[in-house]
């Protein structure tokens, strides 16, 4: 995967949950929805992004836009629901009125640096 005007990027982590509006809009699911961040990915909220795939034959994917984010410390705000594991849900395509969205969450990044930083913090358990 090429994420347009970045050089790298990683997946959501296991223990990232969700919180769904409670009287959702037509939009995207994910306009609707607040992510918790573990505590450790407080750095990179403003890395975290939804990305679709490029319309056309190629495998390049734009940044949509930047993820609403809390974290885990942070009180549940009115009006919405959870909150809900990230995992099984982001197992399926999304649809938009009937038609299927290849579009992900991710953290992305300009700089190597940040991008280990943040890959190092992502799967602490493993890193042991």
């Amino acid at each position: 995967m090429i994420i347009q005007g970045y050089n790298f990027f990683c997946d959501m982590p296991d223990d990232m949950r969700y919180l769904r509006n409670s009287t959702p809009d037509e939009s995207f699911i994910e306009e609707n929805m607040i992510f918790i961040l573990p505590d450790r990915l407080k750095k990179f909220r403003k890395n975290l992004w939804h990305v679709r795939r490029n319309a056309g034959a190629t495998h390049i994917y734009i940044p949509l836009f930047r993820v609403k984010t809390i974290l885990e410390q942070d009180p549940i705000p009115p009006g919405y629901e959870g909150p809900f594991d990230v995992f099984p849900f982001y197992t399926h395509t999304s649809k938009r009125r009937s038609r299927a969205l290849d579009y992900y969450l991710l953290f992305v990044f300009r700089h190597k640096e940040t991008y280990v930083q943040c890959k190092s913090l992502l799967n602490p358990e493993k890193a042991r």
